[in-house]
C-alpha cells in the first residue's frame, strides 16, 4: 500500500522450501497493522514449494509443515511480526545447524537481527506491538503469543537500517569463525558478534565494528553474499 516496506529477499532454505521475507506495506508504524494481521502476507516470511509441474495452475504448494495449512491464517505463512526483513540467510554451510538468521529494519529505536531454530513454524517476532525489547504499539494485540525476542536489538544511534548478512564458517579468517556478520545501510557500518545459546534460542554477544579494518564506512550496504 506504500512505497517502502516491501519484497527483502527470496532465498532456498532447508528442505528445497522457497522461503519470501515481506516488509509491512511501508508508511511508518505499520498503520493498518498487517503484520500481524494472519490474513495479509504482508509483514511475513512465506514458505513455499515451488518443485511442481510446468503445468500446475499456481505453479506451488504449501509445504505440510506450515503452521497454517489447517486453517487459522494464509497457508503460504511460516512467521510474522516482521517489519522489514531486510536479507536473511540459512546457517547451512560446513557444518552449519541449519538456523535462520534475519536482519530486520527498526522504526526510530531499534535495529534488530533475530533468530529462528531451525524447522521452528509459526513465531511471532512482535511488529508492531514491540520494537526490540520495548512496546511500541499496544494499542491491538498480537495475533497470538508468545512474542520473540531478537537475537540483538542496536540502538538507532549506532545503525539505521540493518542489512542481515551471515554466520561465517570459512577457513580464511580465523577470527570470524562461527560469528555472525551484518551491516547497516545507511551509515556503511559492518559488524561481527559471537554466537551464544541458551537450549536452542541464541543471542549475539561480544559485537565488534570493522569498519576501520575495512577502511572506514563501505557507503550503503545493501546485501551480502557468500
Amino acid at each position: 500500500p506504500f512505497s517502502n516496506h516491501n519484497g527483502g529477499k527470496l532465498a532456498f532454505g532447508p528442505g528445497g522450501y522457497l522461503y519470501i521475507a515481506l516488509g509491512d506495506g511501508g508508511s511508518g508504524g505499520d498503520p493498518g497493522n498487517r503484520a500481524q494481521n494472519l490474513n495479509s502476507y504482508l509483514g511475513k516470511m512465506l514458505r513455499i514449494d515451488v518443485r511442481v509441474a510446468d503445468a500446475h495452475a499456481r505453479g506451488y504448494q504449501v509445504p505440510a509443515g506450515n503452521p497454517f495449512v489447517g486453517g487459522g491464517g494464509l497457508p503460504e505463512i511460516w512467521s510474522i511480526g516482521w517489519r522489514n526483513p531486510w536479507k536473511f540467510s540459512f546457517d547451512d554451510v560446513r557444518g552449519g545447524t541449519g538456523a535462520l538468521w534475519v536482519g530486520d529494519v527498526g522504526q526510530s529505536r531499534f535495529e534488530e537481527i533475530s533468530y529462528e531454530p531451525p524447522a521452528t513454524a509459526g513465531r511471532n517476532y512482535g511488529w508492531r506491538n514491540r520494537e526490540g525489547l520495548v512496546v511500541y504499539d499496544d494499542s491491538v494485540p498480537p495475533a497470538y503469543l508468545p512474542l520473540v525476542d531478537p537475537a540483538l536489538a542496536l540502538d538507532r544511534g549506532l545503525a539505521q537500517s540493518i542489512t542481515g548478512g551471515y554466520r561465517y564458517r570459512g577457513a580464511a579468517v580465523a577470527a570470524l569463525q562461527g560469528r555472525y556478520v551484518f551491516g547497516d545501510f545507511i551509515t556503511g557500518r559492518v559488524w561481527s558478534a559471537a554466537v551464544s545459546m541458551t537450549g536452542q534460542e541464541a543471542t549475539l554477544v561480544d559485537v565488534i565494528n570493522h569498519t576501520a579494518d575495512l577502511g572506514g564506512a563501505l557507503g550503503n550496504i545493501s546485501s551480502f553474499g557468500r
